[in-house]
């Protein structure tokens, strides 16, 4: 197929972008871009979180995992549904309470300054890294199957993507965002749709006749019992409840369309609809792997996991499923930048510079401020990506949720301390326990998933065997799994009762 035909097929989409856009951002301000004036449908938030939690790494990854693990990453999911209801319940009702702009402003009602800006340093790290990755893995299959072909260099790629996102997220911010992803879940939906279709009718399987297969093959098997793997089923429900709670609830760009919804019952409506549709989607993608591993055997088709649903959809299919494809793959891309770049502006403005305590600053200052902090994370995406690119990592899924375990860790743990205890701590040493954590967590995973970091680092030698032995004397044969955010949190939690004391009684 032509590259120029598909080219003109993602210049298209992103000029429908940019319409939208300019109808949804007129007579915008401050306020609209950081919380869109808290007047967002809830249906339509939750719709376009699906886009926005999804992203192309469940576009790509996700079906790329049913070779090696069939539906296991369903484990997860379940997990995913227990924890957007600890979200609907316990946080939502908080955030709200308190009439929050920026969500780690609870930290500081209840510790103070440095908790607060602890969490949104964290924050900022953490979705910085999530995003650029999810960001990279997009950019890097359209240079591949696209632009290559063109003789674009990857870096002009991604100035070329960074910029488009900067055009139609600049103004509107938030308000934008909402119609936006609206508009990029139903593409990327409609793709997935489209594939499943076109492989079974290919195969002349029926939906019930292709399951029956994969099972089979084994392929279908969700839960794993084998307590020292790192994906038995209590790790992967355990750890995706959590993760959802850190990276949706703790995090300032899932919740700033969350609480831009007009009240908490509808904000609440948003956050059951959007999981139940979200597991039924994930569904949908596993099925999809699986239906894609039978048509690669079929086709004799033998790539890495990651390049096995862009190779099929665009070297053995036809041209409208290719376009289909395309479109679906740029409308996952989207919503994971578009929303992290808008949400990392909100935060750093509201909660690092202190825009709205500046009373002394006019609109058009903080405006000034605002276009300039979105333009610096744009740069900074752009460097983080040509360094994902210099790593060249092809397990993107994997990285990202390791990553999560890390950077989400102290938030977990310092909501769960603001929240389950009555107890104060001493602000100044926040920062210094929400370090040492990670770095503690950091070092017992080394050495118990030396397997892991061994080819991610390309280390070798008699000391990577002393390690692994290591592991071996400590752990046996029990691996750490995606329960790494839990242990990190936990190691948070312990760290600030131990600079806490009771709180003084209320008169």
């Amino acid at each position: 197929m032509s590259p120029w035909l598909l080219f003109s097929f993602v210049i298209g989409y992103f000029l429908l972008l940019l319409v939208v856009a300019y109808y949804t951002s007129r007579n915008s301000n401050n306020d609209s871009f950081f919380i869109g004036n808290r007047s967002s449908n809830w249906m339509l938030v939750a719709f376009g979180m699906i886009g926005t939690s999804l992203s192309g790494v469940t576009f790509v990854s996700v079906p790329g995992t049913v070779g090696g693990s069939g539906f296991a990453y369903f484990q997860v999911v379940i997990g995913y549904l227990i924890g957007y209801s600890l979200i609907a319940f316990i946080l939502l009702p908080l955030y709200y309470r308190l009439n929050l702009t920026s969500i780690y402003n609870y930290l500081q009602h209840r510790f103070g300054m440095v908790s607060y800006k602890t969490g949104a340093l964290f924050f900022i790290i953490s979705r910085t890294l999530g995003a650029t990755a999810r960001l990279y893995l997009v950019i890097n299959i359209l240079q591949i199957f696209i632009l290559d072909n063109l003789g674009v260099p990857f870096w002009l790629t991604s100035i070329i993507i960074l910029l488009m996102i900067i055009l139609y997220t600049f103004e509107g911010g938030v308000k934008t965002i909402v119609f936006t992803d609206t508009l990029q879940t139903s593409f990327m939906l409609l793709g997935l749709v489209v594939c499943i279709i076109f492989i079974m009718n290919n195969l002349g399987q029926s939906f019930s006749g292709a399951l029956n297969q994969l099972g089979n093959m084994g392929m279908t098997k969700i839960f794993n019992s084998d307590i020292n793997s790192s994906s038995h089923f209590l790790k992967h429900i355990l750890g995706g409840a959590f993760i959802t709670v850190a990276m949706t609830g703790l995090d300032q760009e899932m919740m700033q369309k969350n609480i831009s919804v007009k009240n908490l019952k509808d904000s609440q409506k948003n956050m059951v609809t959007f999981s139940i549709i979200l597991a039924v989607v994930n569904f949908l993608f596993l099925f999809l792997g699986g239906l894609l591993y039978l048509f690669a055997s079929e086709k004799g088709i033998r790539v890495p996991p990651d390049d096995l649903f862009p190779t099929a959809a665009l070297g053995y299919m036809p041209t409208a499923v290719s376009i289909i494809f395309i479109i679906g793959l740029i409308s996952a891309l989207f919503p994971s930048a578009d929303g992290a770049l808008t949400a990392l502006t909100s935060s750093f403005c509201i909660d690092i510079i202190g825009i709205k305590r500046r009373d002394d600053w006019s609109e058009s200052k903080r405006r000034k401020i605002r276009l300039t902090t979105h333009f610096s994370f744009a740069l900074l995406f752009f460097m983080v990506v040509l360094g994902f690119k210099l790593l060249d990592n092809k397990s993107i899924i994997d990285v990202i949720l390791k990553v999560a375990g890390f950077t989400y860790g102290p938030l977990l743990g310092l909501f769960a301390f603001g929240i389950i205890s009555k107890r104060s701590i001493n602000d100044r040493l926040s920062l210094l326990v929400c370090l040492l954590a990670p770095l503690l967590i950091l070092g017992i995973d080394f050495i118990n998933n030396i397997e892991w970091y061994q080819p991610q680092l390309n280390i070798s030698g008699q000391w990577v065997e002393n390690i692994r032995s290591l592991s071996h004397a400590l752990f046996g044969n029990f691996k750490i799994g995606y329960e790494l955010l839990i242990y990190n949190g936990l190691f948070t939690y312990l760290g600030l009762r131990f600079i806490s004391k009771k709180a003084a009684p209320v008169n």
